[in-house]
């Protein structure tokens, strides 16, 4: 469109010209609606012409409606496929992160925390399970959970049999415990504390043994009570597990002296941690006891190190190796280091007042350790394994007050 014409459309629009400009003018714009209207005519033609072509009936190449739907079918298929892979790499990514965060968590120390928690454990079932050994092994999973489990295993006769399961489960250090004993197990721990006070004691002021009443000395063995007849009736070539009661307390030297030249071996022993009233029993029975094993379960700060070897594996990884010995123990001696050594895993589990209530959910530590430090190691009874004929000669001791038996294998012992 010129100029000129534009400045005559403005005239025209003003009313400044004259009829025949303005009759020129509107004969103009009519010849341009009819072009206008001619070019939409040809337009609309062109874009029907695009999307449905005349011989689109014909076309071999176009779709059918069949084809549309299985089209469309396998493109939601091909969504809901993107969309589990986006899920499923989501769930690999936090559970490798997670994985890397419980071992960090675990693994955290110089003894690591896994290490204290097996240690804990391991101190909680030597002072509340008699003649319970389990040897502690750990597994890392995800989302901050820790399993430590091991067999159950009870020292009968010479050998050390497995009689169930032990598990802890960690959640965040939040333990929980699972024991599943064999069917054939018979977990019997019974012992009966002294509580006459003339048997209160086993030692004089002076240090030395007292003398036993004559009453003790010549009471009949037909008044004790127990499994003797139980013990009679098992074959000669077995073995068993025997909870003994005595009739007054023992000191840990003494005590493993009277073992010392008897054909049996004393494995774990119940220490006196007063009247058992916490849980409403007066009558001397004691099912929950607390004591120790005869061989120690050593913490990780008794090893004395002898060699130390580090090995930088990559950028952040090393191999430690070391070597060392836990102290010796004297089979009927070192009463004092076996005390000791006691007291330190009661004071362990102080400390670890979460597993200690898990694992010895009866025990009262405190109360325990308060006792013991007033009062002394004093010991009223042991679980002792041997050949039937050698424990059924304990039915003449005179401190001996009870036997209740506990595992019987077939022979396994040493002479």
């Amino acid at each position: 469109m010129s100029e000129e014409f534009k400045q005559r459309l403005k005239d025209y629009a003003d009313g400044k010209l004259s009829d025949e400009e303005k009759s020129e003018i509107e004969r103009e714009m009519e010849k341009l609606e009819e072009y206008q209207a001619y070019v939409n005519e040809m337009l609309v033609n062109e874009r029907s012409s695009d999307v449905i072509p005349s011989h689109a009936n014909n076309d071999p190449t176009s779709l059918s409606p069949k084809k549309e739907k299985r089209i469309v079918r396998r493109g939601k298929w091909k969504a809901r496929i993107s969309n589990a892979l986006t899920v499923i790499s989501a769930i690999l990514a936090i559970t490798i992160l997670s994985s890397i965060g419980t071992a960090l968590f675990y693994g955290a120390g110089d003894p690591s925390r896994n290490d204290k928690y097996r240690d804990a454990i391991a101190s909680a079932i030597s002072i509340s399970q008699p003649n319970i050994e389990v040897p502690l092994s750990s597994q890392g999973k995800v989302f901050f959970m820790q399993e430590v489990y091991g067999d159950i295993d009870k020292k009968v006769g010479k050998e050390r049999v497995t009689v169930g399961k032990y598990t802890v489960n960690f959640l965040f250090g939040l333990p929980s415990v699972n024991m599943d004993w064999n069917e054939r197990s018979s977990p019997s721990r019974v012992f009966y504390r002294p509580d006459s006070p003339a048997k209160a004691s086993s030692v004089d002021q002076d240090g030395a043994p007292q003398e036993q009443s004559k009453e003790q000395k010549t009471r009949p063995s037909s008044t004790k009570s127990g499994d003797w007849s139980r013990l009679e009736k098992l074959p000669e070539g077995t073995v068993a597990e025997a909870y003994v009661s005595f009739n007054r307390f023992f000191s840990t030297d003494e005590l493993l002296k009277q073992f010392e030249n008897r054909n049996m071996e004393p494995v774990w022993f119940a220490v006196d941690t007063g009247p058992n009233d916490r849980f409403g029993d007066h009558d001397g029975i004691i099912t929950d006891p607390v004591g120790f094993p005869s061989y120690p379960v050593w913490h990780h700060d008794d090893l004395t190190v002898t060699s130390y070897q580090e090995e930088k594996r990559g950028w952040f990884g090393k191999i430690v190796s070391s070597g060392g010995h836990y102290p010796s123990i004297d089979t009927y001696g070192d009463g004092e280091l076996r005390n000791e050594h006691f007291i330190k895993s009661l004071r362990l589990l102080q400390q670890y007042e979460l597993i200690a209530n898990r694992v010895a959910p009866f025990i009262d530590v405190d109360a325990s350790l308060a006792y013991v430090e007033q009062n002394g190691v004093r010991l009223y009874g042991a679980v002792i394994t041997g050949p039937v004929k050698e424990l059924l000669t304990l039915r003449e001791v005179p401190w001996v007050h009870d036997l209740r038996v506990g595992e019987v294998r077939l022979w396994n012992w040493t002479e």
